[in-house]
């Protein structure tokens, strides 16, 4: 264990380096090269548009024209008319009435919450949460509680004790608010979920999430990032799968770089909720603009995928392909409600192991372990995509169930 000394104000790195060892918890970078060989199931360009023609050619048509970075914030120069063509697109597909869009997804999801709550709020957080939405409830100052995983009652028990805690105060403040002539404020709160979950790619209850939220005056907010593409009709998402897109309480979430195989976020909702983004989210306010090639490839595929609405449901085959094909070999999967197949493996170090033997053999596949999952199991995860062919996805359950470990 090294030693601190007076000189070294980073010895407590080597630290926590030694104990990353010894749990096998040590992440690397691994660059890959543009023609990469392997049969890619680690990537999120779920609907294969990353390298479509259309896409990148519309990439370099963007730069081009309006050049390599956005030149400022949104609110100075980072704004292109190709900006706003993206949001009117993203907002008419989806079934919103404005978009908003970010540099990342990650942006997004730190503005829409810490924008929609602050310190008086209340926000219900589902435990298997992306950490963009745990770190924009930390950015909030509000009062977060986190529920067990796709619960709806926790959500409503959660939100009706909260009303009933604060309704002697909320008397006492209309009370106060009607003598002085003013409108008495109501506490904010909002729930926040992923539509589907990052790691085993179940689908949130969005209904009777929406329910719960309704019936104590509470907002939705929901990370499109793995639904936009890949569910609802034509790729719409979940929610408006679950016909709650334009709702005046929802607000969603979504990043561009994985069915839409660009880069950025997007936050949709009513048109006076974009506009208190625009004035209010940091994330926004303070960041560069999306640089104007991501804008343009975002915007190639999403007309491309109006076009061609059945590759959402490729993906979805893919997926169900995938899991029946593991599942009948013997191996413990997560049924999947999307585009994400989660694979149990015994433990982190075989996990690790379990994902490099399958790299060996020419498949490249996630691998998720602590602390990057919730319930510290660790898994590899497969993203199915749309344009792989039959043969491909058996060739990659046949590297996954030779390489698989013993318990």
């Amino acid at each position: 264990m090294p030693q601190d000394r007076p000189d070294d104000a980073f010895a407590w790195i080597d630290a926590q380096r030694e104990r990353r060892d010894r749990a096998g918890l040590v992440r690397r970078l691994s660059p890959r090269p543009a023609d990469s060989p392997l049969l890619d199931l680690a990537s999120n360009d779920y609907l294969g548009l990353a390298r479509h023609p259309e896409v990148t050619a519309a990439a370099a048509a963007a730069a081009q024209r309006w050049g390599a970075g956005s030149t400022g914030s949104r609110l100075v120069t980072g704004s292109t008319e190709l900006h706003t063509t993206l949001e009117r697109e993203l907002a008419e597909f989806c079934g919103f009435e404005a978009a908003l869009v970010f540099s990342s997804g990650y942006a997004a999801n730190l503005a829409a919450v810490s924008a929609l709550s602050g310190r008086d709020a209340l926000i219900v957080s589902d435990a298997g949460n992306h950490a963009s939405l745990i770190d924009g409830c930390r950015l909030s100052r509000a009062e977060v509680a986190v529920v067990p995983h796709a619960d709806p009652d926790a959500v409503r028990k959660v939100l009706g004790a909260a009303e009933e805690d604060t309704r002697e105060e909320a008397a006492e403040a209309a009370e106060a608010a009607e003598a002085a002539g003013a409108v008495p404020a109501r506490r904010r709160a909002l729930a926040v979920s992923d539509s589907v979950f990052s790691v085993d790619g179940d689908a949130a209850p969005l209904a009777a999430l929406a329910a719960a939220c309704r019936a104590h005056g509470a907002a939705l907010v929901v990370d499109e990032a793995h639904g936009l593409g890949v569910l609802g009709e034509g790729g719409r998402g979940a929610v408006h799968g679950a016909g709650l897109a334009g709702a005046p309480d929802v607000v969603v979430t979504a990043t561009l770089s994985k069915s839409l195989g660009s880069q950025g976020g997007v936050v949709l909702g009513p048109a006076r909720v974009i506009e208190h983004l625009v004035n209010t989210a940091r994330t926004f306010i303070f960041d560069t603009g999306l640089n104007p090639a991501a804008v343009g490839a975002a915007l190639a595929s999403l007309r491309l995928l109006r076009r061609e609405p059945e590759r959402a449901a490729r993906v979805r085959t893919v997926a169900m392909g995938l899991y029946g094909r593991l599942t009948a070999a013997g191996l413990t999967a997560v049924r999947p409600d999307a585009s994400v197949v989660s694979v149990r493996a015994p433990s982190p170090e075989q996990a690790v192991r379990w994902a490099a033997d399958c790299r060996a053999a020419g498949l490249l596949v996630g691998c998720f372990r602590p602390p990057s999952v919730p319930d510290g199991i660790s898994r590899l995860r497969l993203t199915a995509r749309g344009d792989l062919t039959e043969e491909q996805v058996g060739r990659a359950v046949d590297v996954i169930v030779k390489t698989a470990p013993t318990a």
